[in-house]
């Protein structure tokens, strides 16, 4: 590490630790992870399902739906799906949940620093 990073590093703005310790950056963490665990528990879960499916279920994964498609297939897209819907769906929570309290903290920062 240089000595600047170092000096740097040692360095604490006590703005930031006062907004760090405050009831709206509490909250702000709270509804951040009220939306992100359980989404990431979620998918995990439903990537997990398609996966062991994969592997126990040849049976049920080979089965037509129509033409050469098949369950497997479908489950597979429906990865790329869920994914876009989540990032979606994040982008909608983050613009009406998180945003507007980060702001008003940012805010706040800026008037105390």
């Amino acid at each position: 590490m240089s000595p600047q990073t170092h000096d740097q590093a040692d360095r604490h703005d006590p703005v930031y630790d006062h907004l760090h310790a405050s009831a709206e950056f509490t909250e702000l963490r709270s509804r951040y992870r009220r939306f992100v665990f359980p989404a990431t528990a979620a998918f995990l879960v439903w990537y997990l399902l398609y996966v062991v499916l994969s592997m126990w279920a040849e049976d049920f994964m080979s089965e037509k739906v129509f033409g050469n498609i098949n369950v497997a297939l479908v489950f597979g897209l429906l990865q790329f799906v869920t994914t876009f819907a989540i990032a979606w769906l994040y982008s909608n929570y983050s613009t009406k949940r998180l945003d507007p309290l980060a702001r008003a903290l940012n805010e706040r920062y800026e008037q105390e620093k």
